[in-house]
């Protein structure tokens, strides 16, 4: 008998609790923030904004100030030395480290016990309870699960406490019996060294009855394309005949699409968008047919919205989510169980419903280039160039950078078209400054270019003369308030631009 069919009953009451969504997200998004305030009131944080006094959101958004990263690096850095009780009870022994800010290489997201349990294990279970909603002849528990995981390391030092990808998080403190429906084993999932790993997942899999994958799209593609080298075999359901899904999250899949589909030809293979960041889970693409996902509203994050035609003000209008629009361009706060206060966690969403609640991402609140987990910002870019143009000589008049997405081989890299207004002698001396000193100020990046697996050595194509404001000018945008675009996650800008760089 398939285990599948014995399993996915533990699943229907779950199911029926996710179907309260459509009436009832403004009670159960104020359930949640009476749970977080309720935990967090005896926190030195919690003191200083008066969470015991909070019995409304008004309440809230009134005690307790917006926050980015920098507001809070402080308390973070004390919890990471061992102090409790500072942003959520108790001591925080998890921390997910994350491409940096303007000022920093890193971020580290603390991930409580009560966060790593309802908010990122939660999200995980759920994206199983609406996948078998919606696939009721699956065989997903017949076979084996792939999941792609990062690598940790100690944290300063301190006992049992550790920082590393959440994917390694996850990985390190997953109920022992889902070992038993999980490939690789731990001590592969863990390894640090991508090239080594990809070899070694590949071929631990190879002769497995694997039914599912999980992971960013553009390192699930270098390990499946590792698979075909190794096998010799054209499509991918010649090894793993049963596969049947792939819940994938971390990057936009548009780009990896058409690839997958040419790797994976099974008219049975469905596909699932997940939204699960260091800072938490908060959507699941529900329905196959629509694209949005779903906000996961009882889980222990509640959600505010900055209007981005307003995100930039000194005192933007911020409303709780049951004051958000359709079709409307939004920055994302959250709170959570695992201490992030009104936390601007840097993604745009747009609503496409609110009974229920479903979204789409859009982008992010600044500039960037996130193919492939990289996380490029503006700042990052500029401060770059300016190392490059201070070791060579060379001035930067003006410049767009975007990704080239993966060729057949999972190659991939990043494309900059620089119009300069003193070019460097040596203009390879130049791109190989630029992106060394990528690497040494965003982490993610690094570790995307390790040893060109997947992000190879980026591209600098040199634009003639008044190229940017010639393309500015057929935009009629030219002077004014009207910017080039310095990072995009697109190529529709800079292919535009080749097209009239000639």
């Amino acid at each position: 008998m398939s285990l599948t069919k014995i399993i996915r009953g533990a699943f229907v009451s779950r199911q029926k609790e996710i179907e309260r969504y459509d009436k009832e997200a403004e009670a159960l998004q104020m359930e949640v923030l009476h749970y977080l305030m309720s935990n967090a009131k005896h926190t030195e944080y919690g003191r200083k904004y008066s969470f015991g006094a909070v019995g409304s959101y008004s309440d809230y958004a009134s005690h307790v100030p917006v926050n980015t990263y920098e507001e809070l690096k402080g308390y973070i850095d004390r919890m990471r030395h061992g102090e409790r009780d500072l942003l959520w009870k108790g001591s925080v022994k998890w921390y997910a480290k994350s491409s940096g800010t303007t000022n920093d290489k890193s971020k580290f997201i603390p991930v409580s016990h009560d966060g790593l349990q309802h908010v990122h294990y939660a999200g995980g279970k759920d994206a199983v309870a609406l996948y078998l909603r919606n696939n009721p002849d699956s065989r997903l528990f017949d076979g084996k699960s792939l999941i792609l995981g990062g690598s940790h390391s100690p944290n300063y030092g301190v006992a049992d406490s550790l920082v590393g990808d959440l994917s390694a998080i996850l990985i390190e403190n997953i109920n022992p019996l889902a070992n038993l429906v999980r490939v690789p084993k731990k001590a592969t999932a863990l390894l640090s060294d991508f090239e080594i790993k990809r070899d070694r997942i590949a071929r631990e899999t190879i002769n497995k009855n694997v039914t599912n994958i999980s992971g960013v799209p553009s390192w699930m593609l270098s390990v499946l394309t590792r698979v075909m080298e190794l096998t010799g075999k054209k499509h991918l359901e010649e090894v793993w005949p049963n596969l049947e899904v792939f819940f994938h999250g971390g990057v936009a899949f548009t780009p990896y699409r058409k690839q997958y589909e040419q790797l994976i030809t099974s008219p049975n293979m469905h596909y699932m968008e997940t939204y699960n960041a260091s800072e938490g889970f908060f959507g699941l693409q529900d329905d196959p047919a629509d694209k949005s996902m779903l906000l996961m509203i009882d889980y222990g994050v509640f959600y505010e919205f900055i209007p981005m035609d307003e995100f930039d003000k000194e005192n933007p209008t911020v409303v709780p989510l049951w004051g958000v629009e359709t079709n409307k361009n939004y920055a994302m706060l959250i709170s959570t169980s695992c201490g992030l206060w009104r936390y601007v966690i840097g993604d745009t969403v747009s609503f496409t419903s609110t009974n229920p609640y479903k979204f789409v991402i859009t982008g992010r609140t600044k500039h960037f280039i996130n193919a492939f987990g990289e996380e490029l910002i503006v700042d990052n870019a500029e401060k770059g160039l300016a190392y490059a143009c201070e070791q060579t000589g060379a001035e930067v008049l003006e410049y767009t950078a975007a990704p080239v997405f993966m060729d057949d081989n999972a190659k991939c890299r990043h494309q900059w078209l620089i119009e300069f207004s003193k070019e460097p002698a040596d203009l390879d001396k130049f791109t190989e400054l630029l992106d060394k000193k990528l690497q040494e100020i965003n982490s993610d990046y690094e570790a995307k270019r390790y040893k060109n697996i997947t992000l190879q050595h980026l591209e600098i194509v040199k634009a003639r003369k008044d190229l940017f404001n010639d393309w500015l000018k057929s935009k009629g945008k030219l002077g004014g308030q009207h910017k080039v675009p310095r990072l995009s996650n697109s190529r529709k800008h800079i292919d535009e631009l080749l097209k009239m760089n000639g």
